[in-house]
């Protein structure tokens, strides 16, 4: 006889980091600790294209399509002297996509830009920490709830 087994797959997952208080000048470094402050990079991860895509699309002053944050993405590694690791087109739209399910992000018919052109504290505040991380505390609150009611007599 065959057993399914069940998969808990989440609804909905989020990854924040605490780093020391901002203080680089360097862009780069800034949208890196973005990157790994809301889980888009892992501590000590080489293959860090998605950090060159947020500071493209950070940078740019309109609508970007694909392949523009792709040749845009390509000249920002060379400028720092990184090597070409990830910056085929298909990563980088799966990079855009990464940003996009993240809320920072937005597709615009086929070009990319920050979400309504806003700034990204308003983004986070708006999306990430009233809207995602509240839903998130809520339903494990109600997870704790229902375990103190099974577990303490």
């Amino acid at each position: 006889m065959k057993r399914t087994i069940s998969k808990d797959t989440p609804l909905a997952e989020i990854t924040l980091r605490k780093y020391e208080k901002p203080s680089s000048k360097n862009k780069r470094d800034l949208a890196r600790k973005i990157c790994l402050s809301l889980g888009l990079l892992q501590p000590g991860d080489s293959r860090d294209v998605v950090v060159d895509v947020l500071l493209v699309m950070l940078e740019a002053s309109e609508e970007l399509s694909s392949s523009e944050v792709e040749k845009l993405t390509v000249h920002c590694r060379k400028k720092h002297s990184l090597p070409m690791l990830g910056i085929a087109p298909s990563n980088i739209r799966r990079q855009l996509l990464r940003l996009r399910d993240m809320f920072i992000v937005e597709k615009v018919k086929n070009s990319y830009r920050i979400k309504e052109n806003s700034t990204l504290l308003s983004l986070f505040e708006e999306n990430i920490e009233e809207y995602y991380l509240t839903s998130i505390i809520n339903r494990v609150k109600e997870y704790l709830k229902e375990a103190d009611k099974a577990f303490r007599k």
